[in-house]
């Protein structure tokens, strides 16, 4: 018993309603302390990505528009928290942040 055999990227577009074009899918960049360590030493780019993107949609969205090289994609679903307002409860809205880790060669430059 071998392990099994991982989808290929074309079922997982299949499955979705929308097309997401390589501008629809990185929302924006997160420079944030995290992220600029990340940057530096590990050479690994954090961004807010569409919620219905995956790792696929991601890769192919970077290496389209800075033209670089993606080693590896790590996702994740940030949960909404609640926050006590003047008026009541509210909620802050969730979102999928995605860490890109570049080939060692490449880099990209936000500013």
């Amino acid at each position: 018993m071998g392990r099994p055999v991982p989808p290929k990227p074309e079922q997982f577009a299949e499955d979705r309603t929308i097309d997401l074009d390589p501008y629809s899918v990185i929302l924006r960049p997160l420079v944030t302390e995290k992220g600029t360590h990340l940057s530096e030493r590990h050479n690994a780019y954090t961004f807010e990505v569409h919620p219905q993107a995956n790792k696929y949609d991601i890769k192919n969205a970077v290496q389209t528009i800075w033209n670089v090289r993606v080693d590896k994609v790590r996702t994740q679903n940030r949960a909404g928290k609640t926050r006590r307002t003047r008026s009541g409860l509210g909620r802050t809205r969730s979102w999928k942040k995605a860490v890109v880790k570049l080939h060692a060669e490449d880099q990209i430059s936000f500013f």
